[in-house]
């Protein structure tokens, strides 16, 4: 197996974690975890469902600019 480059380790890294996150995400905007908070429930007279949807792009868009602008 050839040696890697240092140069080549981080870019590598990053890319495996970026792909982690969007398997996450994926798994968390589907089916199953979607119908966990489908209800008629409301928080602060938000709809759970909405509520859930929100908070999982928000965490999304955070964890996305902290593992492309720190690491």
């Amino acid at each position: 197996m050839p040696p890697i480059l240092p140069q080549e380790r981080p870019e590598q890294r990053r890319g495996q974690q970026l792909l982690f996150v969007t398997v996450l995400f994926a798994v968390l905007l589907n089916f199953p975890f979607l119908a966990v908070f489908d209800h008629d429930g409301r928080v602060g007279g938000i709809p759970v469902l909405y509520l859930y949807v929100l908070l999982v792009w928000v965490l999304l868009v955070l964890l996305t600019g902290w593992l492309v602008r720190v690491k």
